[in-house]
């Protein structure tokens, strides 16, 4: 039976976590661990897209689990995979009698689950992974337990897609700092030039860059060494 106090209070966690520099794989670790906690299930994991398209383990709620789905993962056969490729809920009540999968299930029900569920980490039409529960017993999980497997599932997406938009607006500010910043010691440079030669900007620019082509230097490192007095003839 779920565990609705639990559910809620782990929904309020969760939605507390996702603030600034949160860390993304403690967060799926937790959220594994908690539909242990939360679902009728014996083990929980996560699968996740990697840019490639290629799918990747990122958190097991047990060892067993991490091993049966890397082998789902080399062996492209199992419920997590057709989760993923349909991007809708894979149900199997009976691993030992499902012939889906003559792979996986045999590995399956040897790890000693005999039931499994998945369901997708999704927005707007795409699927990122899935979420992966396993049981020893046989049969599926009841409608509520779908229903709050699917919700963690969301905020596991929400989770992880807030954490690439994050790292990705670094990135970029990164750049921008980057080049900003070369802009400003680039002029700095002509204007050192341009005194120094008695010439316009354009004249020292080109004097600049002529220096770096020839000593096979960028631009900025040329630059730097001009503001640093290290090149003093240009």
């Amino acid at each position: 039976m779920i565990n609705q106090e639990l559910l809620v209070g782990t929904m309020v966690e969760l939605a507390d976590s996702l603030v600034d520099d949160f860390d993304v794989d403690e967060l799926l670790n937790l959220l594994v661990g908690r539909s242990v906690e939360i679902l009728d299930v014996t083990a929980a994991g996560l699968m996740l897209a990697s840019p490639g398209g290629e799918l990747r383990v990122v958190a097991s709620s047990t060892e067993a689990m991490r091993v049966l789905e890397l082998f789902e993962i080399q062996s492209e056969d199992g419920p997590c995979m057709d989760c993923f490729r349909s991007g809708k809920a894979v149900v199997s009540t009976d691993l030992n009698g499902d012939p889906r999968w003559p792979r996986f299930s045999p590995r399956a029900v040897a790890a000693d689950f005999h039931s499994a569920d998945a369901v997708p980490l999704r927005l707007r039409g795409t699927v990122i992974g899935a979420l992966n529960l396993f049981r020893a017993e046989l049969g599926g999980l009841a409608t509520a337990d779908v229903t709050a497997a699917q919700a963690l599932a969301d905020i596991a997406t929400i989770a992880i897609l807030q954490n690439r938009v994050a790292q990705e607006a670094k990135l970029l500010t990164e750049q921008l700092d980057h080049a900003l910043n070369s802009r400003i010691l680039i002029e700095q440079a002509k204007g050192i030039l341009a005194e120094r030669g008695q010439l316009d900007m354009a004249e020292a620019f080109s004097n600049l860059r002529s220096y770096a082509r020839s000593h096979n230097l960028t631009l900025l490192v040329v630059a730097a060494d001009v503001v640093r007095g290290r090149i003093t003839e240009l």
